[in-house]
């Protein structure tokens, strides 16, 4: 018969077995890596298209300078949770087409369509795509009609690289780190032909944000998989008439090219009132973007803080309102009026108010905040977002912070209440290219920023 501290002994080694058992699955769940999964498509149209992005243009494109793309990057953490991110090389894409897109892809994966994010790059050297922007082209029904072509095959490739990158999942290790660059100035305050001047003598005005966040995503090997890469600054180093993707186009392709087998997504930031000057050649639109994947390289080969496989997505639609829209006998007056960008968008709101008989006054307004490690937030916003935007929410929130406009759908400019204020391009007066009826109220900032901020915590 065994001893009575046999027994006492053998009880103890059982507990301490439980607790090793314990202590190893505990262990072995916090050491398993985040998943990643790439997709990749060539979106460059088969035919010869409208462009968008300036309603100056009067034809179709001439050519490729460099093909456009679509990419995707699926996530999933320890958990299960997943993300995607869908880049696009365009200018915009509109409610109606990104709520589709999503939509389909949930069914398709069963991820959830919150849990989608589409990001444009904002070039002005990509095809006019669905509702995007649609009071500021005006051409024949036979270029329409390749709109729509277009667009609907756009709908299911974007789908299928969503599709492409959650089924190549496969263990990952995420890092990241900022970079900065300084080609965007605040278009705003700085008449384009002095800006060389006022560059050279340290005396260029108003706000910027030259950082550079970059998402490092590797095998658990080490071997780099993928980056993902931001910059504020509005897309529109060219204006002519040859499809490309323009500086962040060229980035992507320099980066591609250095680390072959790796995937260069990049999501424009809060860029709408900071343009890349000196523009308007070629030669500068590669310079930009060899600058930006310089940086993005410096970054890489620096000190990246790790980021553990957890991952939290909340996402938003908010009512956002309109300051007072002008009565009918304005809408009126305008329809009649030379301005033709002003007449066909008054022409429109007659329309609307002809059928609904009244015009909206609010619009849904999309906004997500993705957690990554517990550390890193990615606030993902809706629409032209102007600089001061990503400087506030940095403030208000901390320095571990990326913050993208373009994403979701791309409904017009997103003023802060010093741009409404100031007023101009950015403050109101592109309303009439997207087709709203009036500027936003005049809270516009505030109210992103505190449904931001209740998004983060």
């Amino acid at each position: 018969m065994p001893s009575p501290s046999w027994i006492r002994w053998k009880a103890v080694g059982g507990m301490i077995a439980a607790l090793w058992l314990c202590r190893s699955g505990t262990a072995a769940e916090a050491d398993l890596p985040w998943k990643a999964g790439f997709a990749s498509a060539r979106i460059t149209p088969k035919e010869s298209m409208w462009l968008s992005g300036y309603g100056s243009r009067d034809h179709p494109a001439e050519g490729v300078r460099i093909d456009l793309w679509a990419k995707s990057i699926a996530l999933e953490d320890r958990a299960g949770v997943r993300g995607v991110i869908v880049t696009l090389d365009l200018v915009g894409v509109d409610r109606e087409l990104a709520s589709a897109v999503r939509s389909q892809i949930h069914q398709q994966t069963g991820i959830a369509a919150d849990h989608i994010v589409l990001s444009c790059s904002h070039t002005h050297t990509g095809p006019v795509v669905g509702k995007n922007l649609d009071t500021m082209y005006f051409f024949e029904e036979r270029e329409r009609a390749k709109v729509d072509r277009y667009t609907d095959g756009l709908r299911s490739q974007v789908v299928q690289l969503a599709v492409d990158a959650l089924s190549r999942l496969r263990p990952a290790k995420l890092s990241w780190a900022v970079g900065h660059e300084s080609f965007g100035v605040n278009r705003r305050n700085n008449p384009e032909p002095l800006v060389p001047a006022h560059r050279a003598a340290g005396a260029l005005r108003g706000p910027v944000d030259p950082s550079v966040p970059v998402l490092r995503i590797a095998d658990v090997e080490g071997g780099l998989m993928g980056v993902v890469f931001g910059y504020a600054c509005h897309a529109t180093v060219l204006d002519d008439y040859l499809w490309s993707g323009d500086y962040p186009g060229f980035a992507q392709a320099e980066l591609e090219q250095r680390h072959p087998s790796t995937h260069a997504l990049f999501l424009q930031g809060c860029g709408a009132d900071i343009n890349p000057l000196p523009r308007r050649t070629p030669e500068l639109a590669r310079q930009y973007g060899r600058r930006l994947a310089d940086s993005v390289d410096r970054a890489l080969e620096g000190v990246l803080e790790p980021l553990s496989p957890e991952l939290a997505i909340r996402y938003a639609e908010m009512d956002l309102p309109f300051d007072t829209a002008p009565a009918r006998a304005q809408w009126e007056k305008l329809s009649e009026g030379k301005d033709r960008f002003a007449a066909a968008h008054a022409r429109k709101m007659l329309a609307i108010l002809d059928k609904q008989g009244r015009l909206p006054e609010s619009y849904p307004y999309p906004l997500s905040v993705w957690r990554m490690g517990g550390k890193l937030e990615w606030v993902a916003l809706g629409g032209e977002v102007v600089v001061d935007y990503s400087l506030r929410l940095k403030r208000e929130l901390g320095p571990s912070l990326w913050v993208s406009g373009y994403c979701h759908d791309v409904m017009a400019y997103i003023p802060s209440r010093r741009v409404w204020e100031e007023g101009g391009y950015e403050g109101g007066g592109a309303m009439i290219y997207y087709g709203l009826p009036t500027r936003w109220a005049g809270d516009v900032e505030s109210r992103i920023v505190d449904k931001a901020i209740s998004l983060s915590r």
